[in-house]
């Protein structure tokens, strides 16, 4: 591989234009100390020295794509609560559009609390509804996204799925069919409740446990046999034209008719593997909508995936560190 030509496609990333797609989550971070228990129960006291709050969910990979220089458009629906105008808020000071929010009355927003001691977490407290959005929000949602594919012409659309409702069958099955009228490449992370519902993507992210369960391959292992025998499943059933399978301390593997590429993980030394998938999501659209290849798109996406794990909690990839590690690694 040429460094000089994956740090050229890094610096296009720039020209993209790009749809999130899913679940939002709020991701709220209570850090502090625990030196006593409580009289109450046997449960630790927690005092909290300070309190944060991420961008979470789908919000996430919008942001791994705008630090990455692409623009970067979230589609999703969050409550009009305090929670979502904190969220967009949040999304305004990251410099992305709220273009793409459909705020709804009648659906909280998502919000996930941990508790943090000494960087350990203690607890996490999820408040969230994870049935399927409304009629109203499917359409308003649908409405929204129709209405920025013929504005912004989007390169790419990204689908990020934490199973909590966003994305409907109806949603899914409607952005695919409008994207592949426009010629746009489409990409999913999937969880196993609408696996099959993304039949015809251009790029198919799993990990191996969403893939043995999608799949009903419980005993499906990480040897390129077993992965090839596995896209061949998804070709038949999915017409899915290029799969990347991340595999965790062994890396990535991607597959396409014409060729497959095991990338190996980098050591490292591992904080938090949180929202590492959102990162290799990200960084392997842009890969592949900047014209590179399938080993150069697999190298960079688990390049990527890996860098973000040596931090704690969920922080995006940015460009020129993206950068460097190619120049690094080459």
């Amino acid at each position: 591989m040429n460094s000089s030509r994956i740090i050229g496609a890094i610096d296009n990333f720039k020209h993209l234009k790009i749809l999130v797609i899913g679940d939002f989550t709020l991701d709220a971070y209570y850090k502090g100390h625990v030196d006593r228990v409580s009289p109450e129960a046997p449960v630790p006291i927690l005092d909290v020295d300070s309190k944060e709050f991420r961008l979470g969910g789908a919000a996430n990979v919008a942001r791994n794509l705008s630090e990455l220089g692409a623009e970067a458009i979230l589609c999703s629906v969050v409550g009009i609560d305090d929670p979502g105008k904190l969220s967009l808020d949040l999304m305004t000071q990251r410099g992305l559009t709220t273009l793409g929010i459909v705020k709804s009355a009648k659906r909280p927003t998502s919000v996930k609390t941990r508790l943090m001691s000494e960087h350990v977490q203690m607890l996490r407290m999820d408040e969230e509804i994870t049935s399927d959005l409304s009629d109203q929000e499917e359409s308003a949602l649908l409405n929204s996204i129709v209405h920025l594919m013929d504005t912004h012409s989007p390169t790419a659309v990204v689908f990020e799925d934490y199973n909590k409702g966003v994305l409907t069958e109806v949603v899914i099955k409607k952005v695919i069919e409008l994207s592949k009228a426009r010629g746009i490449i489409t990409a999913v992370d999937p969880k196993r409740q609408n696996f099959f519902t993304f039949a015809g993507v251009s790029l198919f992210k799993p990990n191996m446990k969403e893939l043995k369960e999608g799949l009903n391959m419980p005993n499906l292992d990480a040897t390129p046999v077993q992965l090839d025998k596995a896209f061949t499943a998804l070709k038949e059933q999915m017409a899915v034209d290029v799969a990347l399978f991340t595999l965790s301390a062994d890396g990535v593997y991607i597959t396409a008719d014409s060729s497959s590429h095991h990338i190996g993980a980098i050591p490292r030394n591992i904080a938090d593997v949180s929202g590492a998938g959102d990162t290799v999501i990200a960084t392997a659209t842009c890969a592949l909508a900047s014209g590179l290849n399938l080993e150069e798109t697999a190298f960079l996406a688990n390049l990527a995936g890996g860098w973000v794990c040596q931090f704690p909690g969920v922080v995006p990839i940015t460009k020129d560190a993206l950068k460097i590690e190619t120049d690094k690694i080459l």
